[in-house]
């Protein structure tokens, strides 16, 4: 795969993430319950969609899914608490991390575009959260919403520095691996706290399936594939693309309307994103350097 389809790989797998806040709040599930709903089918479909994911699970496979696993969980719980554009957003802040961490973990230096580049990020992410949103019936919780989402930044970082530095070192197929993994694990980890299920609708079956099989599982397909070409940087780069559709779906399709900064925010990291992509096939970087 060329570093072209693997930046389309990548940024169609961020169109399908994008939906997933507007789809967590269409259901009336608890957080526990669509959470470990989504990710028993996601797995599922993983295993039968990706061979090398049922191929055997190290210990290494298992720390991986720790991280991811927690990041499905926490993304969901920051959903039903908070905004959905607070919740990505926040979860978005995996690049910060991964900055800090590349050089000694995936001894991938930082170059002085990447720190341009982070620079508009952050001045993005500032404007966004410039205004606090009240609580509201998709929000009842804002303040805990926001510290679940910060929490899924930091475990969303570890999964793509993880996933990054196995296929460096030759772990072929460690992604699909670890992404059935992390969603068997969350799938176990809120199965107590969810049953018995309570009475569940037409709609509530819906969201969820398609929260694990399209959101989950169809856009790692794209993800994976796109992954093993791109340094974790522009990776985490590229699916900033979620972050600046996330809220528009939860807007268009249940009345979350972001504000006048949270729009500034997104335009400012959406134009952050495409210049970093024209700069690379600008300049014939390799992706996999």
């Amino acid at each position: 795969m060329s570093p072209g389809n693997a930046r389309l790989s990548i940024l169609l797998a961020a169109l399908l993430f994008s939906t997933g806040g507007a789809a967590i709040k269409a259901t009336t599930l608890g957080p526990w319950a669509v959470a470990g709903l989504r990710s028993g089918l996601a797995c599922l479909f993983l295993l039968v969609a990706l061979p090398e994911a049922r191929r055997r699970w190290s210990l290494g496979t298992l720390a991986l899914g720790v991280a991811y696993g927690a990041t499905m969980v926490l993304f969901v719980a920051g959903n039903k608490f908070t905004t959905a554009a607070n919740t990505i957003f926040l979860q978005s802040t995996a690049p910060l991390y991964l900055l800090l961490a590349g050089p000694w973990l995936l001894a991938e230096p930082v170059r002085r575009r990447d720190l341009g580049f982070m620079a508009a990020l952050a001045v993005g992410m500032f404007l966004f959260f410039a205004g606090e949103p009240p609580a509201a019936a998709s929000a009842p919780n804002p303040a805990l919403g926001n510290w679940i989402a910060l929490a899924a930044g930091v475990t969303w970082a570890a999964t793509i520095g993880g996933l990054r530095w196995a296929e460096k070192h030759g772990a072929r197929g460690e992604a699909a691996r670890a992404l059935a993994a992390g969603n068997l694990l969350a799938f176990f980890a809120c199965l107590p706290a969810f049953l018995p299920l309570p009475p569940v609708s037409g709609l509530d079956w819906a969201a969820v399936g398609y929260l694990g099989i399209v959101q989950i599982g169809v856009a790692y397909l794209f993800f994976t594939r796109g992954l093993r070409r791109l340094p974790a940087l522009e990776v985490s780069l590229l699916v900033l693309i979620e972050p600046v559709l996330n809220p528009i779906w939860a807007w268009l399709l249940q009345g979350e309307r972001p504000g006048g900064w949270a729009i500034a925010g997104g335009a400012t990291i959406l134009a952050a994103t495409a210049i970093r992509a024209i700069t690379n096939r600008a300049t014939g970087d390799r992706a996999a350097d």
